[in-house]
């Protein structure tokens, strides 16, 4: 699937990723690409952990990925494309109450969907909730540190190579407590999400 630079549109980024819109014939989608030109090893590895969890992942709370390639040197993650804009697009601004219970309502389900598979996020932000303003719909991407373990052991690392986002994570993530990982973490940073 050759996907020109003409038909994307930036949606979002972090250090690590940029999220475009794409338009690939008749359907849409989204790449993931790494925002550096050289990716780290690390980097590589969470894309592919992203798309080897395709079959665990459900339209209806997850943006899937389709497809892992790479064009002219660059790795990069197409997934499905449902609709909506990430939800931190929407947080600098006021939202009427029937609208926030609406979304919390739909993140809360996602997030349930995730927990159902027995899977752990562990990088639940609003970069990562893919949410359509004007139906309610929310889907959760971001899974390239995802677990498919119900409880892991985190082992103390230095704070620059601590996976995931410190602001949205359960300290029980960082490694420094005495405390295994569980679903329990993606509730935590559903708590931090607040809008």
């Amino acid at each position: 699937m050759e996907i020109s630079d003409e038909v994307r549109e930036r949606l979002g980024e972090d250090e690590e990723f940029i999220l475009y819109g794409a338009r690939a014939g008749v359907p849409s989608v989204l790449l993931l690409i790494p925002a550096s030109t050289w990716p780290t090893l690390e980097t590589l590895k969470k894309i592919e952990h992203e798309y080897s969890l395709r079959d665990e992942l459900e339209s209806g709370w997850a943006v899937r990925p389709v497809t892992l390639t790479e064009q002219r040197g660059q790795t990069m993650l197409v997934l499905e494309e449902p609709g909506g804009d990430t939800l931190d697009r929407f947080l600098p601004g006021p939202l009427e109450m029937t609208r926030v219970l609406r979304l919390a309502v739909g993140i809360a389900t996602a997030l349930g969907g995730v927990h159902k598979r027995e899977l752990i996020h562990k990088d639940f932000k609003p970069a990562n909730i893919l949410v359509n303003i004007a139906t309610g719909e929310v889907r959760l991407m971001g899974f390239g540190i995802a677990s498919r373990l119900p409880r892991e052991r985190q082992t103390p690392e230095p704070p620059e190579f601590i996976a995931g986002t410190l602001l949205y994570m359960a300290p029980e993530q960082t490694g420094r407590m005495n405390r295994s990982i569980d679903s329990r973490c993606d509730l935590y940073a559903l708590g931090r999400d607040a809008f």
